[in-house]
């Protein structure tokens, strides 16, 4: 890297890290979990009030901005020349906060060198990183052969409509990247499954039963209410009882994550499935469904439900159950799955309904394919290249299970800013878990990379 140009970097970073976080934690603060539509916020209240902090974060730095809609935000650069522009994209909606953080996940905390918070790491620390990306280019005057667009979601977590309605309504940028996963460059995505499975029967001796927040992520909370005696129930591991009108309240607890990264997550749905049929507390049409559940939380490569699968540029194939519930006396749970090229949705879902024997009907299923571009594309080689040269590292190019917004445009990827290969420490959870946090240190190495990135495709042909 030329060294005038790292020194520039360094010394803004270092000028602006106190607002900087202080901007992440004005973003943190707003529980922008998605909630029924409202005038003019399509996702609810808390991602639309999101949305309007980031913008004014961004208005304070000087640069334009607008709001689509209500559906996507942006900070622009160089709006002479948006017939070809470059873009970031990041979103300020967040998945629920769950249970058992270790102080109000709505109020940044940094210890140990790490900041923590739901949605520092997805996406809100992410959008922060952008917006003083462009802050940089604007006062070190880089000049724009591209303009450069930070766009901001409501919704993806929920679907990314956002983003769907940006690029119905407003051209698509020339080449973008999502910092919306691990470093370094990801070229890839699996494809994306989902699926509500609802028994055929009836509930039996069930009076209740529920679990999960979220379809994409491994739920660690899960209860039922069943008509049996406390005194006669044995003690589990994970497993709590209580007295209940006419039963008993048996929770179970697990570990959450990403639907995209289940290893080292257990899945208390699983956990109160497993007690459940293991002290015969259900009927039979009950117990041939929380069996067909269970074979899905335990086995989360798909094999539980014969749906493994592999190919030569993903990793397996992952299943997860998200969530749970019951409905009109049926029971019914989610399925998530992300999954190679050798598979598609009618063959999981195929799997799905042979493993159940006629005990449940997998129904309202959708099915994204898999995308993949190749990792010698120029603009790839530009992030590639920021990413090695700020870190030392000599990385290449890789695929993700997760689904990002990269998938979404006709040419962009997913840059960062987590490392897979950089542990956390035992106070800090991953994303979508219990005391989300990241690195400060990482999150201002990300910073730089970006910066050069950008600065980098300017001067090319795109």
């Amino acid at each position: 890297m030329d060294q005038a140009l790292e020194r520039s970097i360094d010394a803004f970073i270092e000028s602006n890290k106190s607002q900087l976080v202080e901007d992440i934690a004005a973003l943190i603060a707003i529980d922008s979990v998605a909630s029924a539509p409202a005038p003019g916020a399509p996702n609810g209240v808390g991602p639309a009030q999101a949305l309007d902090k980031a913008l004014a974060i961004a208005e304070r730095m000087g640069m334009a901005v607008k709001n689509c809609e209500g559906q996507v935000g942006y900070a622009e650069l160089g709006s002479e020349n948006t017939e070809n522009y470059l873009a970031t994209i990041t979103h300020v909606d967040i998945v629920p906060a769950g249970d058992g953080w270790s102080h109000d996940p709505f109020t940044l905390r940094e210890e140990g060198g790490y900041l923590i918070g739901r949605g520092v790491a997805d996406d809100k620390g992410p959008a922060v990183l952008c917006l003083y990306a462009l802050k940089y280019l604007k006062e070190a005057n880089i000049p724009l052969k591209y303009a450069v667009r930070a766009l901001m979601g409501v919704s993806e977590e929920t679907g990314m409509a956002d983003m769907k309605h940006y690029l119905a309504h407003y051209p698509a940028p020339v080449f973008a990247f999502t910092p919306d996963a691990d470093f370094p460059v990801c070229n890839g995505e699996k494809g994306g499954y989902s699926a509500k499975v609802v028994s055929a029967g009836s509930m039996e001796r069930l009076l209740s039963f529920s679990g999960g927040f979220v379809t994409n992520a491994v739920p660690d909370r899960a209860q039922a209410v069943v008509a049996a005696d406390i005194a006669a129930l044995p003690a589990a591991e994970r497993i709590s009882l209580a007295p209940a009108e006419n039963g008993v309240c048996i929770s179970a607890s697990g570990i959450s994550g990403h639907a995209s990264r289940p290893e080292g997550t257990v899945n208390a749905l699983g956990v109160l499935a497993k007690y459940l049929l293991d002290n015969a507390l259900v009927g039979e049409q009950e117990s041939a469904f929380l069996r067909l559940m269970q074979a899905v939380c335990d086995h989360p490569d798909g094999s539980g439900v014969g749906a493994q699968a592999r190919d030569d540029k993903f990793d397996p194939l992952t299943m997860v159950v998200g969530t749970a519930g019951c409905e009109n006396g049926r029971l019914w749970f989610t399925v998530d799955s992300r999954y190679p090229t050798t598979t598609d949705g009618d063959k999981i879902t195929a799997c799905l309904e042979k493993a159940a024997n006629g005990c449940a009907l997998p129904i309202a299923f959708s099915a994204k394919p898999p995308f993949y571009i190749s990792a010698d594309s120029p603009a790839i080689r530009a992030c590639i290249d920021a990413y090695n040269e700020v870190t030392g590292e000599n990385k290449a190019p890789f695929t993700i299970g997760g689904g990002t917004y990269a998938r979404v445009f006709p040419a962009a990827v997913s840059f960062g800013p987590e490392h897979m290969d950089r542990p956390l420490p035992d106070f800090v959870g991953p994303i979508h878990g219990v005391n989300e946090g990241a690195a400060l240190s990482d999150l201002l190495e990300a910073l730089k990379i970006y910066i050069l990135a950008l600065v980098r495709l300017q001067a090319m042909e795109l």
